[in-house]
Protein backbone atom coordinates (compact mmCIF):
# COMPACT_ATOMS: atom_id res chain seq x y z
CA UNK A 1 0.00 0.00 0.00
CA UNK A 2 1.66 3.22 -1.18
CA UNK A 3 0.14 5.20 1.68
CA UNK A 4 2.57 3.55 4.10
CA UNK A 5 5.53 5.03 2.17
CA UNK A 6 4.18 8.50 2.89
CA UNK A 7 3.40 7.72 6.54
CA UNK A 8 6.78 6.12 7.24
CA UNK A 9 8.76 8.69 5.27
CA UNK A 10 6.86 11.85 6.22
CA UNK A 11 8.72 12.36 9.49
CA UNK A 12 8.75 16.17 9.31
CA UNK A 13 6.99 18.74 7.10
CA UNK A 14 10.23 19.06 5.13
CA UNK A 15 10.29 15.33 4.46
CA UNK A 16 6.58 15.34 3.55
CA UNK A 17 7.20 18.04 0.95
CA UNK A 18 10.29 16.25 -0.35
CA UNK A 19 8.31 13.01 -0.74
CA UNK A 20 5.48 14.65 -2.67
CA UNK A 21 7.92 16.63 -4.81
CA UNK A 22 9.78 13.48 -5.71
CA UNK A 23 6.59 11.67 -6.77
CA UNK A 24 5.33 14.68 -8.72
CA UNK A 25 8.69 15.19 -10.47
CA UNK A 26 8.69 11.56 -11.63
CA UNK A 27 5.38 12.33 -13.32
CA UNK A 28 6.34 15.44 -15.22
CA UNK A 29 5.78 18.28 -12.72
CA UNK A 30 8.27 21.10 -13.21
CA UNK A 31 9.44 23.14 -10.22
CA UNK A 32 8.87 26.91 -10.22
CA UNK A 33 9.93 29.58 -7.72
CA UNK A 34 7.83 32.50 -6.53
CA UNK A 35 10.72 34.94 -6.93
CA UNK A 36 11.18 34.04 -10.63
CA UNK A 37 9.16 35.02 -13.70
CA UNK A 38 6.84 32.27 -14.89
CA UNK A 39 6.32 31.03 -18.42
CA UNK A 40 3.52 28.48 -18.37
CA UNK A 41 2.11 26.30 -21.13
CA UNK A 42 -1.34 24.81 -21.60
CA UNK A 43 -1.18 21.20 -20.47
CA UNK A 44 1.81 21.96 -18.26
CA UNK A 45 2.34 20.54 -14.79
CA UNK A 46 4.12 22.63 -12.17
CA UNK A 47 4.93 22.83 -8.46
CA UNK A 48 6.12 25.53 -6.04
CA UNK A 49 8.10 24.70 -2.89
CA UNK A 50 7.70 27.48 -0.32
CA UNK A 51 10.17 27.50 2.59
CA UNK A 52 10.65 23.73 2.28
CA UNK A 53 7.54 22.80 4.27
CA UNK A 54 4.69 24.00 2.02
CA UNK A 55 4.08 22.83 -1.52
CA UNK A 56 1.60 23.88 -4.19
CA UNK A 57 1.23 21.74 -7.31
CA UNK A 58 -0.95 22.57 -10.28
CA UNK A 59 -1.71 21.68 -13.87
CA UNK A 60 -3.28 23.96 -16.46
CA UNK A 61 -5.73 23.09 -19.25
CA UNK A 62 -6.16 24.74 -22.61
CA UNK A 63 -6.74 28.47 -22.15
CA UNK A 64 -10.44 28.28 -23.01
CA UNK A 65 -11.08 26.01 -20.01
CA UNK A 66 -9.50 28.44 -17.51
CA UNK A 67 -12.59 30.65 -17.32
CA UNK A 68 -16.16 29.85 -16.23
CA UNK A 69 -18.39 28.12 -18.77
CA UNK A 70 -22.10 28.28 -18.12
CA UNK A 71 -23.50 24.94 -17.04
CA UNK A 72 -20.04 23.36 -16.81
CA UNK A 73 -17.88 22.11 -13.93
CA UNK A 74 -15.70 24.62 -12.01
CA UNK A 75 -12.82 26.07 -14.02
CA UNK A 76 -10.63 26.24 -10.88
CA UNK A 77 -10.48 23.18 -8.61
CA UNK A 78 -8.35 23.18 -5.47
CA UNK A 79 -7.64 20.60 -2.78
CA UNK A 80 -5.74 21.56 0.36
CA UNK A 81 -4.23 19.64 3.27
CA UNK A 82 -1.39 20.12 5.76
CA UNK A 83 2.11 18.72 6.18
CA UNK A 84 2.58 19.19 9.93
CA UNK A 85 1.46 17.12 12.91
CA UNK A 86 1.67 17.30 16.72
CA UNK A 87 5.14 16.42 17.99
CA UNK A 88 7.97 17.56 20.23
CA UNK A 89 10.20 20.32 18.89
CA UNK A 90 13.80 20.63 20.04
CA UNK A 91 14.72 24.04 21.48
CA UNK A 92 17.90 26.02 20.86
CA UNK A 93 20.74 25.18 23.27
CA UNK A 94 19.02 21.83 23.84
CA UNK A 95 21.45 19.97 26.08
CA UNK A 96 20.26 19.20 29.61
CA UNK A 97 22.11 17.06 32.16
CA UNK A 98 20.81 15.12 35.16
CA UNK A 99 23.63 13.12 36.74
CA UNK A 100 25.03 11.03 33.84
CA UNK A 101 21.94 11.36 31.66
CA UNK A 102 21.92 13.58 28.62
CA UNK A 103 18.49 15.02 27.80
CA UNK A 104 17.05 17.39 25.21
CA UNK A 105 15.10 20.53 26.01
CA UNK A 106 11.88 20.32 23.97
CA UNK A 107 8.49 21.97 23.65
CA UNK A 108 5.19 20.48 22.51
CA UNK A 109 4.14 21.48 19.00
CA UNK A 110 0.38 21.42 18.37
CA UNK A 111 -2.30 19.61 20.36
CA UNK A 112 -0.49 16.39 21.15
CA UNK A 113 -1.83 13.68 23.46
CA UNK A 114 1.18 13.95 25.74
CA UNK A 115 1.09 10.51 27.38
CA UNK A 116 1.31 8.75 24.00
CA UNK A 117 4.84 10.06 23.47
CA UNK A 118 6.19 8.15 26.46
CA UNK A 119 8.10 4.89 25.98
CA UNK A 120 8.34 5.33 22.19
CA UNK A 121 11.48 5.05 20.07
CA UNK A 122 11.98 8.59 18.80
CA UNK A 123 14.04 9.86 15.90
CA UNK A 124 15.04 13.41 15.06
CA UNK A 125 14.20 15.11 11.78
CA UNK A 126 13.83 18.54 10.23
CA UNK A 127 16.29 21.03 8.83
CA UNK A 128 19.52 22.63 9.99
CA UNK A 129 21.03 25.96 8.91
CA UNK A 130 24.82 25.83 8.53
CA UNK A 131 27.16 28.79 8.06
CA UNK A 132 28.05 29.69 4.47
CA UNK A 133 30.11 32.30 2.62
CA UNK A 134 27.03 34.33 1.65
CA UNK A 135 25.23 35.73 4.72
CA UNK A 136 21.90 35.83 2.87
CA UNK A 137 22.18 32.22 1.67
CA UNK A 138 22.91 29.88 4.59
CA UNK A 139 23.50 26.22 3.84
CA UNK A 140 20.15 24.70 4.82
CA UNK A 141 20.09 20.90 5.06
CA UNK A 142 17.19 18.51 5.57
CA UNK A 143 18.12 16.03 8.28
CA UNK A 144 16.94 12.63 9.50
CA UNK A 145 18.66 10.64 12.23
CA UNK A 146 17.37 7.51 10.40
CA UNK A 147 17.18 5.67 13.69
CA UNK A 148 15.67 6.07 17.11
CA UNK A 149 18.04 8.06 19.30
CA UNK A 150 15.62 9.34 21.97
CA UNK A 151 12.98 8.09 24.37
CA UNK A 152 10.86 9.45 27.23
CA UNK A 153 10.53 6.68 29.83
CA UNK A 154 7.48 6.50 32.07
CA UNK A 155 7.81 6.59 35.82
CA UNK A 156 7.31 3.13 37.28
CA UNK A 157 3.98 2.43 38.96
CA UNK A 158 5.88 1.56 42.16
CA UNK A 159 7.02 5.19 42.29
CA UNK A 160 3.67 6.67 41.39
CA UNK A 161 0.80 4.52 42.67
CA UNK A 162 -1.75 7.03 41.30
CA UNK A 163 -0.53 6.80 37.70
CA UNK A 164 -3.55 4.83 36.46
CA UNK A 165 -5.94 7.41 37.87
CA UNK A 166 -4.81 9.87 35.25
CA UNK A 167 -2.36 12.73 35.49
CA UNK A 168 -1.18 15.86 33.73
CA UNK A 169 2.42 15.85 32.55
CA UNK A 170 4.59 18.90 33.06
CA UNK A 171 5.80 19.75 29.56
CA UNK A 172 9.03 21.34 30.74
CA UNK A 173 10.19 18.63 33.15
CA UNK A 174 8.38 15.37 32.36
CA UNK A 175 8.21 15.35 28.54
CA UNK A 176 11.95 15.65 28.11
CA UNK A 177 13.61 12.86 26.09
CA UNK A 178 16.79 11.06 27.08
CA UNK A 179 19.43 10.58 24.40
CA UNK A 180 22.46 9.25 26.27
CA UNK A 181 23.74 7.83 29.56
CA UNK A 182 27.19 9.30 28.90
CA UNK A 183 26.47 13.01 28.96
CA UNK A 184 29.12 15.54 28.02
CA UNK A 185 28.91 19.27 27.34
CA UNK A 186 27.08 20.12 24.08
CA UNK A 187 26.63 16.41 23.45
CA UNK A 188 23.67 16.77 21.06
CA UNK A 189 25.17 19.61 19.01
CA UNK A 190 28.42 17.64 18.77
CA UNK A 191 26.44 14.62 17.58
CA UNK A 192 24.51 16.73 15.06
CA UNK A 193 27.68 18.33 13.69
CA UNK A 194 29.24 14.90 13.19
CA UNK A 195 26.09 13.69 11.41
CA UNK A 196 26.24 16.65 9.03
CA UNK A 197 30.01 16.60 8.59
CA UNK A 198 30.50 20.18 9.83
CA UNK A 199 32.07 21.98 12.78
CA UNK A 200 29.60 22.47 15.60
CA UNK A 201 30.38 26.21 15.60
CA UNK A 202 28.95 26.34 12.06
CA UNK A 203 25.49 25.16 13.14
CA UNK A 204 23.55 28.42 13.32
CA UNK A 205 20.02 27.23 13.97
CA UNK A 206 17.63 24.36 13.35
CA UNK A 207 14.00 23.33 13.10
CA UNK A 208 14.21 19.82 14.47
CA UNK A 209 11.46 17.69 15.94
CA UNK A 210 11.22 14.32 17.61
CA UNK A 211 9.23 11.84 15.55
CA UNK A 212 7.78 8.44 16.36
CA UNK A 213 10.20 6.05 14.66
CA UNK A 214 7.69 3.17 14.60
CA UNK A 215 6.40 2.18 11.16
CA UNK A 216 2.87 1.73 9.85
CA UNK A 217 1.35 -1.68 10.44
CA UNK A 218 -1.83 -3.43 9.36
CA UNK A 219 -4.07 -4.57 12.25
CA UNK A 220 -7.38 -6.40 12.50
CA UNK A 221 -8.05 -10.06 11.75
CA UNK A 222 -8.60 -9.13 8.09
CA UNK A 223 -5.79 -6.56 8.00
CA UNK A 224 -8.45 -3.96 7.34
CA UNK A 225 -7.06 -1.23 9.60
CA UNK A 226 -3.81 0.69 9.57
CA UNK A 227 -2.02 1.74 12.76
CA UNK A 228 0.61 4.39 12.15
CA UNK A 229 2.12 7.68 13.23
CA UNK A 230 1.09 10.85 11.37
CA UNK A 231 -2.16 9.66 9.75
CA UNK A 232 -3.32 13.19 10.56
CA UNK A 233 -2.67 14.51 8.03
CA UNK A 234 -0.19 12.65 5.83
CA UNK A 235 -3.04 10.40 4.68
CA UNK A 236 -4.57 13.46 2.98
CA UNK A 237 -1.24 14.52 1.50
CA UNK A 238 -0.81 11.06 -0.01
CA UNK A 239 -4.32 10.99 -1.47
CA UNK A 240 -3.97 14.44 -3.04
CA UNK A 241 -0.52 13.73 -4.46
CA UNK A 242 -1.60 10.43 -6.00
CA UNK A 243 -4.79 11.99 -7.40
CA UNK A 244 -2.75 14.75 -9.08
CA UNK A 245 -0.32 12.22 -10.52
CA UNK A 246 -3.05 10.07 -12.04
CA UNK A 247 -4.76 13.05 -13.62
CA UNK A 248 -5.02 12.83 -17.38
CA UNK A 249 -5.66 15.84 -19.60
CA UNK A 250 -6.77 18.75 -17.38
CA UNK A 251 -10.32 19.98 -17.85
CA UNK A 252 -9.75 22.88 -15.43
CA UNK A 253 -6.96 24.54 -13.48
CA UNK A 254 -6.25 21.81 -10.93
CA UNK A 255 -4.37 22.79 -7.78
CA UNK A 256 -3.14 20.77 -4.78
CA UNK A 257 -1.92 22.84 -1.81
CA UNK A 258 0.00 21.27 1.06
CA UNK A 259 0.37 23.81 3.90
CA UNK A 260 2.54 23.85 7.00
CA UNK A 261 1.49 25.07 10.48
CA UNK A 262 -2.16 23.97 10.46
CA UNK A 263 -1.68 22.43 13.91
CA UNK A 264 -0.73 25.81 15.39
CA UNK A 265 -3.31 28.00 13.66
CA UNK A 266 -2.17 28.44 10.02
CA UNK A 267 -1.34 32.15 10.49
CA UNK A 268 2.21 32.05 9.11
CA UNK A 269 3.93 32.90 5.84
CA UNK A 270 3.60 29.29 4.66
CA UNK A 271 0.26 28.57 6.34
CA UNK A 272 -3.20 28.50 4.80
CA UNK A 273 -4.05 31.82 6.47
CA UNK A 274 -1.67 33.69 4.17
CA UNK A 275 -1.62 35.18 0.67
CA UNK A 276 0.39 32.26 -0.73
CA UNK A 277 -2.36 30.25 -2.42
CA UNK A 278 -4.14 33.30 -3.79
CA UNK A 279 -0.80 34.63 -5.08
CA UNK A 280 -0.13 31.34 -6.89
CA UNK A 281 -3.59 31.44 -8.47
CA UNK A 282 -2.94 35.05 -9.56
CA UNK A 283 0.42 34.09 -11.07
CA UNK A 284 -1.19 31.28 -13.07
CA UNK A 285 -3.80 33.57 -14.60
CA UNK A 286 -1.31 36.40 -15.14
CA UNK A 287 0.97 34.04 -17.07
CA UNK A 288 -1.80 33.50 -19.64
CA UNK A 289 -2.61 37.18 -19.97
CA UNK A 290 -5.97 37.16 -18.21
CA UNK A 291 -7.28 40.32 -16.62
CA UNK A 292 -7.93 40.75 -12.91
CA UNK A 293 -11.65 40.53 -13.64
CA UNK A 294 -11.14 37.22 -15.45
CA UNK A 295 -9.21 35.85 -12.50
CA UNK A 296 -11.89 36.89 -10.03
CA UNK A 297 -14.53 35.27 -12.23
CA UNK A 298 -12.54 32.04 -12.09
CA UNK A 299 -12.18 32.24 -8.30
CA UNK A 300 -15.89 32.74 -7.73
CA UNK A 301 -16.60 29.83 -10.10
CA UNK A 302 -14.03 27.68 -8.27
CA UNK A 303 -14.34 24.86 -5.75
CA UNK A 304 -12.15 23.96 -2.78
CA UNK A 305 -11.76 20.61 -1.05
CA UNK A 306 -10.25 21.00 2.41
CA UNK A 307 -8.84 17.55 3.11
CA UNK A 308 -8.19 16.68 6.75
CA UNK A 309 -9.05 13.72 8.96
CA UNK A 310 -12.33 13.31 10.86
CA UNK A 311 -13.25 11.57 14.12
CA UNK A 312 -14.53 8.03 13.79
CA UNK A 313 -16.91 6.74 16.44
CA UNK A 314 -14.85 5.19 19.25
CA UNK A 315 -16.51 1.89 20.25
CA UNK A 316 -15.37 2.34 23.86
CA UNK A 317 -16.71 5.91 24.06
CA UNK A 318 -19.89 5.94 21.95
CA UNK A 319 -21.24 8.88 23.95
CA UNK A 320 -18.54 11.16 22.56
CA UNK A 321 -20.08 11.38 19.07
CA UNK A 322 -23.17 13.06 17.67
CA UNK A 323 -26.33 11.05 18.28
CA UNK A 324 -27.22 10.69 14.59
CA UNK A 325 -23.99 11.47 12.71
CA UNK A 326 -21.27 9.10 13.82
CA UNK A 327 -19.02 7.72 11.06
CA UNK A 328 -17.01 4.57 11.55
CA UNK A 329 -13.80 3.21 10.09
CA UNK A 330 -14.10 1.55 6.67
CA UNK A 331 -17.48 3.17 6.10
CA UNK A 332 -16.12 5.63 3.53
CA UNK A 333 -14.61 9.11 3.64
CA UNK A 334 -16.38 11.80 5.70
CA UNK A 335 -18.01 15.05 4.69
CA UNK A 336 -17.49 17.32 7.70
CA UNK A 337 -20.14 19.88 8.66
CA UNK A 338 -20.37 22.55 11.38
CA UNK A 339 -22.92 25.33 11.66
CA UNK A 340 -20.26 27.49 13.30
CA UNK A 341 -18.19 27.20 10.10
CA UNK A 342 -15.18 25.63 11.76
CA UNK A 343 -15.49 23.44 8.67
CA UNK A 344 -15.96 25.25 5.36
CA UNK A 345 -19.23 23.78 4.10
CA UNK A 346 -22.71 24.64 2.89
CA UNK A 347 -25.49 22.45 1.52
CA UNK A 348 -24.93 23.25 -2.18
CA UNK A 349 -21.22 22.49 -1.98
CA UNK A 350 -21.88 19.32 0.02
CA UNK A 351 -24.41 18.22 -2.58
CA UNK A 352 -21.77 18.56 -5.29
CA UNK A 353 -19.38 16.26 -3.42
CA UNK A 354 -22.16 13.78 -2.75
CA UNK A 355 -23.08 13.64 -6.43
CA UNK A 356 -19.47 13.09 -7.46
CA UNK A 357 -19.25 10.23 -4.95
CA UNK A 358 -22.54 8.69 -6.08
CA UNK A 359 -21.66 8.84 -9.77
CA UNK A 360 -18.36 7.07 -9.06
CA UNK A 361 -19.88 4.65 -6.50
CA UNK A 362 -17.58 5.96 -3.76
CA UNK A 363 -18.71 5.33 -0.19
CA UNK A 364 -19.03 8.36 2.08
CA UNK A 365 -20.38 9.36 5.49
CA UNK A 366 -21.20 12.62 7.24
CA UNK A 367 -19.51 13.90 10.37
CA UNK A 368 -20.83 16.51 12.81
CA UNK A 369 -19.61 17.12 16.36
CA UNK A 370 -21.81 16.57 19.38
CA UNK A 371 -23.54 19.83 20.24
CA UNK A 372 -21.87 19.82 23.67
CA UNK A 373 -18.39 18.71 22.50
CA UNK A 374 -16.82 21.40 20.30
CA UNK A 375 -14.36 20.09 17.72
CA UNK A 376 -11.36 21.66 16.08
CA UNK A 377 -11.20 23.56 12.83
CA UNK A 378 -9.39 23.00 9.55
CA UNK A 379 -7.42 25.11 7.11
CA UNK A 380 -10.38 25.21 4.73
CA UNK A 381 -11.96 28.22 6.42
CA UNK A 382 -8.73 30.22 6.02
CA UNK A 383 -8.12 29.25 2.39
CA UNK A 384 -11.72 30.00 1.46
CA UNK A 385 -11.51 33.42 3.12
CA UNK A 386 -8.71 34.42 0.73
CA UNK A 387 -10.35 32.63 -2.21
CA UNK A 388 -14.12 33.01 -1.62
CA UNK A 389 -15.30 30.00 -3.58
CA UNK A 390 -17.52 27.06 -2.73
CA UNK A 391 -15.78 24.76 -0.28
CA UNK A 392 -16.24 21.44 1.53
CA UNK A 393 -14.24 19.78 4.30
CA UNK A 394 -13.64 16.06 3.82
CA UNK A 395 -11.37 13.46 5.42
CA UNK A 396 -10.90 9.88 6.48
CA UNK A 397 -12.41 8.96 9.88
CA UNK A 398 -9.74 7.93 12.37
CA UNK A 399 -9.32 7.00 16.03
CA UNK A 400 -6.66 8.28 18.45
CA UNK A 401 -6.36 11.61 16.59
CA UNK A 402 -3.25 13.53 17.72
CA UNK A 403 -1.79 10.47 19.42
CA UNK A 404 1.80 9.55 18.62
CA UNK A 405 0.17 6.61 16.81
CA UNK A 406 -3.27 6.78 15.16
CA UNK A 407 -5.70 4.29 13.60
CA UNK A 408 -7.63 4.34 10.30
CA UNK A 409 -9.54 2.03 7.97
CA UNK A 410 -7.70 1.13 4.75
CA UNK A 411 -10.88 1.27 2.68
CA UNK A 412 -11.48 4.86 3.74
CA UNK A 413 -8.16 5.91 2.24
CA UNK A 414 -9.15 4.30 -1.06
CA UNK A 415 -12.44 6.19 -1.00
CA UNK A 416 -10.95 9.61 -0.40
CA UNK A 417 -8.23 9.13 -3.01
CA UNK A 418 -10.89 8.09 -5.53
CA UNK A 419 -13.06 11.10 -4.63
CA UNK A 420 -10.23 13.60 -5.11
CA UNK A 421 -9.26 12.02 -8.43
CA UNK A 422 -12.86 12.22 -9.62
CA UNK A 423 -13.10 15.82 -8.40
CA UNK A 424 -10.17 16.78 -10.63
CA UNK A 425 -11.29 14.76 -13.67
CA UNK A 426 -15.07 14.98 -13.94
Amino acid sequence: MKLTNYLDGGISPFHVVALSKSELAKNGFEELHMEDSWTLEAGGKYMVDQHGSTLIAFCVPEKKYMLPQKGKAPCLRISASHTDFPCLRIKAKPDLHTEHYGKLNTEVYGGAINATWLDRPLGVAGRVAVASKDAFTPDVRVYDSKRAILTIPSLAIHQDREINKGREFNRQTELIPIFTTKAEEDEFITFLAKELGVDKEDILDFELTCYNAEVAQEVGIYGEMLSAPRIDNISSVAAMTEAMIRGKKCKSVNVAAFFDHEEIGSTTKQGADSMLLSDVVARIYDAFGFSEEDRKRAIYDGFLLSVDVAHAMHPNYPNKVDVTNHPYMNGGFCIKEASGQSYATDCEAIAIVEQIARKKSIRYQKFLNRSDVPGGHTLGVFAAAFLPMRAVDIGVPILAMHSARELMGKEDYDSIEALIEAFYQM
